[in-house]
């Protein structure tokens, strides 16, 4: 025990462990929450590990829920607030690669924390006794290390999912991975095929929002995405030979995610923006590499492998829309008419976010003329500006008419008339002043049949 390591557990989490541990029994919070209390970081969750049996933890507090009473786990609830108390204990075999067939009890702390995954996550502490750290998981912080608990092969064998955790907090903590643990990452990454789509999409999205997106080329190296991301293994052995790139398609999108914020679509898009090219490549006579029309076939992609991996439609929608349009206008010295084009084409709700990507694409390319590209995407977000600040018409929804206008002035519901409120939204287009009821309704006149 390291009694001087002194971590501040919330109010409710103390009355958990001190209730536990007036009835006799020994609690500590243990896991996340002590790895991020030493590193300065504020836990998301503050789990706690007990001698007493789920019955006993129940008989302790008034309101309690049975959340996993096979494996050991009580939530007590604490004014709209549930803290997982879990029973010290020892695994059996993990059948399903998940679950562990069976769980035996035990009264040994040490026991308990040595099933888990990663030293840095088999931690305990109460303020009676200090830090319970008997895999050396303090000093694998303090050295930057990812390191399983005992032998790494046994823990990837249990839950396989673990290699995708291990390589996730190496991502969201900066570190290096064991050399061990690699190289047990590198021999059963393959048994990854067991592991359900959404768990795969959890831990996916958990790196690719870390502070080092970029780490997913570790799980690259490890033949870790080959089991549930192959497209990706195909961009990074695809090279672009082209004076505007100078990494492969793979490399380049790696470089691509570190110059967008950590959002979760954001991210994705970039993950996939070039995900297409491979199927597209051809080269010229003069051995030059060319992609014409990789962002359609990649937003259809990025559909599939979103949807493969379980992805919710909004998220899929968001994502493919950034794909598709990540290149357009590329080269073009746009006017403010074809700004306002581009956002309808585009849609109000995803435009912003075009620039994070199309500015992400261009800072991971070639120096070649950067600047250039960088000053018109300039000039096309000062466009977009305008067209903002003066409310310019871009949609139907802002045309100052509407179905029931045109209703109300003669006009038959049906595809007709839809198709003269798409006319008269491309006058407004061309001159966002000719955006007045009285203009518009004359100018549909000239339409009616």
């Amino acid at each position: 025990m390291r009694e001087d390591i002194r971590i501040a557990v919330p109010e409710k989490g103390q009355y958990i462990v001190k209730t536990l541990q007036e009835a006799g029994f020994e609690a500590y919070v243990v896991g996340g929450c002590v790895r991020d209390s030493i590193l300065g970081r504020e836990p998301q969750d503050w789990d706690i590990t007990t001698s007493a049996r789920p019955q006993q933890v129940k008989a302790l507090f008034a309101r309690t829920i049975d959340t996993g009473l096979q494996h050991g786990t009580v939530t007590v609830m604490l004014q709209g607030e549930g803290f997982e108390v879990t029973t010290y204990r020892i695994d059996g075999t993990y059948e399903d690669s998940r679950h562990p067939s069976r769980v035996t009890f035990t009264a040994d702390l040490r026991e308990d924390l040595r099933r888990r995954d990663l030293t840095i996550n088999a931690m305990a502490y109460n303020d009676t006794s200090g830090l319970a750290d008997f895999f050396g998981g303090l000093a694998d912080l303090k050295a930057g290390v990812v390191r399983c608990v005992g032998d790494p092969g046994e823990r990837f064998g249990e839950d396989a999912l673990r290699i995708l955790r291990a390589i996730r907090f190496s991502a969201q903590l900066g570190y290096t991975i064991e050399q061990d643990t690699a190289a047990a990452i590198v021999n059963l990454a393959p048994t990854l095929s067991r592991i359900s789509a959404e768990r795969i999409q959890t831990e996916l999205v958990k790196l690719m929002v870390s502070p080092n997106p970029d780490f997913l080329r570790t799980a690259y190296d490890m033949g870790v995405t080959k089991v549930f991301l192959p497209e990706f293994d195909t961009a990074m052995e695809t090279p672009q030979n082209h004076p505007h790139h100078c990494y492969s398609v793979g490399e380049h999108i790696l470089h691509s995610l570190k110059h967008v914020e950590a959002d979760k679509a954001l991210r994705l898009a970039m993950l996939f923006h070039d995900i297409g090219k491979p199927a597209v490549l051809t080269t010229d006579g003069e051995g030059r590499s060319h992609f014409h029309g990789h962002a359609a076939v990649g937003a259809e992609m990025a559909r599939m492998i979103l949807r493969r991996l379980k992805f919710d439609n909004d998220t899929i929608l968001k994502v493919c829309k950034l794909v598709q349009y990540h290149d357009y206008g590329n080269g073009v010295n746009m006017d403010i008419g074809l700004a306002r084009r581009a956002v309808h084409r585009i849609g109000e709700d995803a435009f912003p976010a075009v620039f994070a990507v199309k500015r992400a694409d261009i800072l991971a390319q070639s120096d070649y003329q950067r600047r250039e590209k960088l000053a018109r995407l300039d000039n096309w977000q000062k466009l977009y500006g305008e067209i903002l600040a003066d409310s310019q018409c871009v949609s139907l929804r802002t045309l100052a008419v509407s179905g029931r206008d045109l209703i109300a002035a003669g006009w038959h519901p049906g595809r007709e008339m839809g198709e003269v409120l798409n006319r008269l939204l491309e006058l407004v287009l061309e001159d966002p002043a000719r955006n007045t009821k009285e203009w518009l309704l004359a100018a549909a006149e000239e339409y009616r049949a």
